[in-house]
């Protein structure tokens, strides 16, 4: 982005004058350029230029909420990447997740990330976690342009409520579409192409108010599910040592399970389905 320094080194008036507590809306002002939906692209579709990424799982659990994502990346029939990671802490009480195109994806995710953090030094508070939701539905139908070029990004949100008026309701989750719609789930989601599978999975065996152990589980076997029938979902490699990204948000704020936890549960759940593999 150009400076536009003069000789006495100092930044342009834009970076001094009082402006808006959104960091989006600034660089729109400022170095639009810079904005992933404001880059011109050349015309036609544009979907097999692009690494994609694929299945996010979220699920509200007694303590706050849990998401979790696979870690492959697929460019039409070949993976791109193996241990690709979709699942990030947007703030101290909030997680988002991304399927879609993955370059574009990442980008928004880190935006939305320095927006969060923007706005807190700004307004000297936190968003409520509906405001952190529609800032991030802003940016998606940002990207609409590209998404209609093949190039869609879709965002999972998650988060706990620190305004809500008992823990086992805190955990809440956010859907989105291409054109910018948000939408509250209850219980669990899933976004990406396995998220179909991941679901059915979900459906089976989901209930209010299961604990966090529980809910890791649960997100491992739909992540499992997701992958025995998606092939742009990649499950468990133990050789590898690649395993699922797990995170949680509680009162505590975000954390994010080691590889050897989430391996000593993914190893269950592969024993589990020795015995029966189409269970």
């Amino acid at each position: 982005m150009p400076t536009g320094l003069d000789h006495s080194g100092r930044l342009p008036a834009a970076f001094h004058a009082a402006g808006t507590s959104s960091f989006s809306e600034f660089l729109s002002a400022v170095a639009p350029e810079m904005l992933p939906g404001r880059r011109p692209l050349p015309p036609g579709m544009a979907a097999d230029v692009s690494a994609h990424a694929t299945t996010i799982v979220a699920i509200t659990c007694a303590d706050g909420v849990l998401m979790g994502g696979d870690r492959r990346a697929t460019m039409g029939n070949l993976i791109a990447q193996r241990d690709i990671e979709k699942v990030f802490a947007a703030d101290a009480y909030s997680l988002v997740g991304m399927a879609g195109t993955a370059g574009f994806g990442l980008e928004m995710l880190r935006l939305f990330q320095v927006e969060l953090e923007h706005y807190e030094k700004i307004e000297s508070t936190m968003l409520s976690l509906e405001g952190k939701a529609n800032r991030l539905a802003t940016m998606v139908r940002n990207n609409l342009g590209a998404a209609m070029q093949g190039l869609a990004v879709v965002p999972l949100f998650a988060g706990f409520d620190v305004d809500a008026k008992s823990v086992d309701k805190a955990g809440r989750i956010f859907s989105f579409d291409v054109a910018g719609g948000v939408y509250e789930e209850r219980g669990y989601d899933s976004i990406g192409s396995g998220s179909l599978f991941a679901k059915s999975s979900m459906k089976k065996r989901y209930k209010p108010g299961i604990t966090t152990a529980d809910a890791v589980k649960i997100a491992v076997e739909a992540l499992y599910d997701a992958a025995d029938d998606d092939t742009a979902t990649g499950g468990p490699d133990l050789l590898r040592g690649i395993f699922p990204v797990i995170m949680t948000a509680t009162v505590e704020g975000t954390h994010r399970l080691t590889d050897d936890e989430v391996r000593a549960v993914a190893e269950a759940v592969i024993a589990e389905r020795a015995d029966n593999p189409g269970v």
